[in-house]
């Protein structure tokens, strides 16, 4: 195993861990203190746990190198587990705001509010801060979606529990309202932050165009002096891999050897630029009375 891979595997089974502990804890203090927010969150970070493991098992399938069954590699698992992790938090909203609404509704939300139930959502939060970043690291040095995708995830987690934080100081001063309110804005949050995990898992799943790479290949190819020009520049994202394709026109004058030489440079400066990038040039002796570029 590389060095890359044990390090994103360390993040994710320390992410896991944090999810396990962080769960139980909840657990506890939510059923003693009756709070519908604690119990929220520990629901939430049951689901978290679901995701971390997904996520460490993605991170660990897809960095299988491609085979014969699999021509592209198994980048996708990171995406589709990133999907997974979106309909797990979805789950999360319906019961927060089936119980929240129903609270609400019969007007039994009186809760007992201990000094365990501060040390739980404290605990949460810093325990959040510190994987969150530790995932975001990792995710952005080796361009793991999967691990990003549990970093926002996290990220969440700590605008969620201080809100219930908050509902928790309310209902200290007898606003037992505030619980059942805070449930409901931390189902808000999962929501918003379960859209932005869907439309981009789904969007790499269909192959959707990655806009920032592809810009950024177009505006290394915009600079070369080596070529005519180009054409049918293709960018998809699996993973942590990206493929690219395109045709180039070179000078028709030129043989194999100096047209291949063209090729690998453009190869060479793609690579050097984005890194686990799969690159395909197709060269074309350039006819310009024939062809117009593109």
């Amino acid at each position: 195993m590389s060095k890359a891979n044990k390090e994103k595997n360390k993040v994710a089974f320390l992410s896991v861990l944090a999810a396990v502990f962080l769960t139980g804890f909840k657990l506890i203090v939510g059923l003693l203190t009756g709070s519908i927010g604690i119990l929220s969150e520990a629901l939430h970070s049951a689901l978290d746990f679901a995701a971390a493991g997904i996520t460490f098992f993605a991170v660990r399938l897809s960095d299988k190198p491609a085979d014969r069954d699999h021509h592209y590699g198994h980048g996708k698992i990171e995406n589709l587990s990133a999907l997974i992790e979106t309909l797990l938090l979805l789950i999360t909203c319906v019961w927060i705001i089936y119980e929240a609404v129903s609270r609400l509704a019969t007007g039994k939300t009186h809760i007992e509010v201990t000094v365990w139930s501060y040390i739980v959502v404290i605990s949460s939060i810093v325990i959040d801060i510190s994987r969150s970043r530790a995932l975001m690291r990792v995710a952005k040095k080796h361009n793991s979606q999967a691990l990003e995708a549990d970093a926002l995830h996290f990220s969440t987690d700590i605008w969620s529990s201080t809100v219930v934080l908050l509902g928790l100081i309310c209902a200290n001063f007898g606003i037992y309202i505030a619980d059942s309110v805070a449930a409901l804005i931390v189902a808000l949050i999962v929501i918003y932050i379960s859209y932005k995990l869907g439309k981009r898992s789904i969007n790499v799943l269909l192959d959707k165009v990655p806009e920032e790479t592809y810009n950024k290949i177009k505006s290394l190819l915009d600079e070369l002096t080596e070529i005519e020009y180009y054409h049918n520049l293709k960018v998809r994202a699996s993973g942590a891999e990206f493929f690219v394709e395109l045709n180039i026109h070179v000078n028709p004058d030129l043989n194999i050897h100096e047209s291949h030489e063209i090729a690998t440079k453009i190869e060479n400066i793609i690579k050097n630029q984005i890194p686990r990038s799969n690159i395909h040039v197709h060269i074309e002796p350039d006819e310009k009375e024939e062809n117009d570029p593109i």
